[in-house]
């Protein structure tokens, strides 16, 4: 079995640095984008199976670049997961409006990071585990 393709959008580099840490721990394949072009330009070439994508970013936002991943032909195949800090309600709505799958909000802890990589991607458990407890977001 392949080693699935994460990949981590965040304008945050010390955030985006620190989940790629935490997940490559855990045996994924993890590719970073700091905004919504490099995001999209990694999607279509690497195509991911798993998409956390924080929703405020300067430029194109999360919402925005969500919808785009949706349409391109890859779009049905893979998970995204938004990372935002507007609230449950706002951010589950903004979900359903863009086709994103799941959304985690901020700060996000990183045991509750792990535990939604493994529901998008179907999995059990992590592919290499070691255990953690650091909370993140802005």
């Amino acid at each position: 079995m392949s080693v699935p393709t994460i990949l981590i959008v965040d304008d945050s580099r010390e955030n985006a640095d620190i989940f790629r840490r935490y997940l490559e721990l855990r045996g994924y394949a993890i590719r970073i984008a700091y905004n919504g072009a490099d995001a999209l330009a990694l999607f279509d070439s690497v195509r991911p199976a798993l998409v956390l994508l924080d929703v405020l970013m300067p430029g194109r936002d999360g919402w925005d670049v969500c919808r785009a991943m949706r349409q391109h032909p890859h779009g049905a195949h893979a998970r995204i997961v938004m990372l935002t800090g507007l609230g449950a309600n706002r951010a589950r709505e903004g979900m359903v409006l863009t086709g994103a799958d799941d959304v985690i909000t901020k700060p996000i802890e990183l045991p509750e990071l792990a535990e939604c990589v493994r529901r998008n991607l179907g999995q059990g458990a992590d592919v290499g585990a070691s255990p953690g407890s650091t909370p993140l977001g802005r």
